[in-house]
């Protein structure tokens, strides 16, 4: 799973602070992923949205890495120093916006590696997809993208060529690849699921549709 395991995930430590820019160069890897699902109308603003929040934060930390150290530092700061505009603002808007593009990815692999598919045709992802999309995505957007990514699913790519995607082309056995994607959900999830509790802590979260 080259793709997915080219850059390590630091652990998550016992407090749950998730530094800055291990998180950071990490997560700079990922969203080459969303190309691998082809329908680029969909998923090129997907990669281009979390490359972009990447790049938000990153220009935020690098302004001051020592007070910016953990990801909890700059929720904090900014909104120390946004007031009521916060949390509609600045890195703090970005770092939603990018877990949640994060976990569209984590919930769809996590259903192909359970095994969930459609009997009828068990090399489609529709099925994960269309999960992944209606906990991760579906209620912060306007009914046009919804109606967009709903439609999307049909024209994904079929599970054989999205694993051999992830592998770079190269052909490797679906236990292997499999095996990989559950390597990556181990160091990631926990990290995605601490970053989702900090919002929820600090009452960060907003619901307003994109």
């Amino acid at each position: 799973m080259a793709l997915l395991l080219e850059h390590e995930f630091k652990p998550l430590p016992a407090d749950k602070q998730v530094e800055t820019l291990p998180f950071l160069e990490a997560v700079a890897h990922l969203p080459p992923f969303f190309d691998c699902l082809g329908t680029p109308i969909v998923y090129s603003p997907v990669k281009a949205d979390l490359t972009g929040n990447i790049k938000k934060i990153r220009a935020v930390y690098d302004s001051n890495p020592a007070k910016f150290k953990t990801l909890q530092n700059i929720l904090e700061a900014e909104k120390e120093m946004h007031g009521s505009a916060w949390p509609k603002t600045g890195a703090t808007l970005a770092l939603m916006w990018l877990k949640r593009g994060l976990k569209f990815m984590l919930v769809l692999l996590q259903s192909i590696s359970d095994g969930e598919r459609d009997e009828e045709h068990p090399n489609l992802i529709c099925v994960n997809a269309l999960k992944a999309y209606e906990i991760a995505l579906k209620k912060y957007h306007g009914w046009m993208l919804q109606k967009l990514f709903m439609g999307s699913v049909y024209a994904l790519p079929y599970k054989s060529d999205l694993l051999k995607a992830l592998e770079k082309g190269k052909e490797v056995k679906e236990e292997e690849s499999i095996e990989k994607i559950h390597q990556f959900l181990s160091r990631v999830t926990p990290i995605l699921d601490a970053i989702y509790e900090m919002y929820t802590k600090m009452n960060a979260e907003l619901s307003y549709k994109a």
